[in-house]
Parts: C-alpha cells; sequence; structure tokens
C-alpha cells in the first residue's frame, strides 16, 4: 500500500458570463431603487444589497458616474423604446399621456443624480440619448397631429424643454402631484382646439 496522497481541491470556478450579467443587472436594480431614496446612497450599500463585494461593483462601474451614467442610458433606452409600444397599444393622445407618466416617475428617480448626467453629458450637449429621445418625442406628437388631437407642427425640442422641469421637482415635497399637474398644463397647451 502507498502513501496516501492528499488530494487538492478544485480551483474555485471562474465567473460565467452568466453570473457576471446577473450581478451587473442586479447592482442596476439595487442601484436604481437606493438612488432614488437618496442621491448620497453609498456604493458599499448598494453592493451589499445587490449581494456583491465592493470589488464586483467597481468590476462593472469603476466609478459612481459610472454607475448613475449606466442607470441613466438604461432607463432613457427604455423610455425611447416605449414610445412606438404606447402607440401600437393606445390612441396617440392617451400614448402621449401615459408616456409622459413615465417620464415623470423617470424625474422622480433622475432628481438626486441629475447634477452627476447634466455634468458627464456637458450640459446634454454630448447626450448620445439626446437625438433619439426627441425622435420618440416627435412619434408621438406626429401621430397625435395625424389624428386631429394635437396641435400640427409642434416642436418637439420644446416639449423636451417643458418636460426637462420633472427632474427638477423634489420628490419629498408633493413632487408626484405637482408633476401630475404640469403635465396636465403641457399636454392641454399640445391639444389641439375642439371644433367649433
Amino acid at each position: 500500500m502507498g502513501r496516501p496522497t492528499a488530494v487538492n481541491p478544485p480551483p474555485p470556478a471562474k465567473p460565467t458570463r452568466k453570473d457576471a450579467l446577473s450581478n451587473r443587472e442586479r447592482i442596476l436594480t439595487v442601484a436604481r431603487t437606493a438612488l432614488a431614496e437618496s442621491s448620497s446612497a453609498s456604493l458599499t450599500a448598494i453592493a451589499k444589497q445587490a449581494g456583491v463585494g465592493i470589488g464586483t461593483l467597481y468590476r462593472h462601474f469603476p466609478t459612481r458616474e459610472a454607475l448613475v451614467m449606466e442607470l441613466y442610458r438604461h432607463d432613457i433606452q427604455r423610455l425611447i423604446d416605449r414610445a412606438p409600444e404606447l402607440l401600437r397599444e393606445h390612441p396617440p393622445l392617451e400614448a402621449l399621456r401615459l408616456w409622459f407618466d413615465e417620464i415623470a416617475h423617470y424625474g422622480r428617480l433622475k432628481y438626486g443624480v441629475a447634477e452627476v448626467i447634466h455634468a458627464a453629458t456637458n450640459g446634454g450637449r454630448d447626450d448620445e440619448n439626446y437625438a433619439p429621445f426627441v425622435r420618440a418625442i416627435a412619434l408621438l406628437l406626429d401621430a397625435g397631429a395625424a389624428d386631429g388631437t394635437l396641435k400640427p407642427g409642434l416642436d418637439p425640442e420644446d416639449v423636451l424643454l417643458q418636460l426637462s422641469v420633472l427632474w427638477r421637482i423634489d420628490p419629498a415635497r408633493g413632487g408626484e402631484e405637482r408633476a401630475r399637474r404640469i403635465l396636465a398644463l403641457v399636454v392641454d397647451g399640445l391639444r389641439a382646439a375642439p371644433d367649433a
């Protein structure tokens, strides 16, 4: 009988691409909620709530700005994608109202981190999402003009400028109700005059 040989345990498995994507999505989900509740939420707290180590968070998002900008890109793209979806499901005026409601919800999330986004996009001038977002607004406005519920010839950039007030409304100080009132005013201003 020979000497027993020590059996070395196999090295820990390296995370798979699927694990990494799962971690990334969990981090983004937790960060979206945490930053909506408090713009000063720490990256350490976000990592802990996401069930990952701080090193894992930093591998995906090396800075706080990188995390905020990824959330911004993800959320803006979702809003851009929603415009044609809503038009397939609802008449244009209703689609516009529902889309504005989603923007108002996003505005509450963006409130605490707007300064970071503004700085990272050079005040919006270097924002790759700007043109697609304006096109989404134009899509909704054109559909409403075509069916006669919205004024023809509306400028989507003018509408975006009106909507930008939403990320300046403090959610902790009656923000949801104020956003609802402001959006009602915006929609009223966009509607075509009723037939005489």
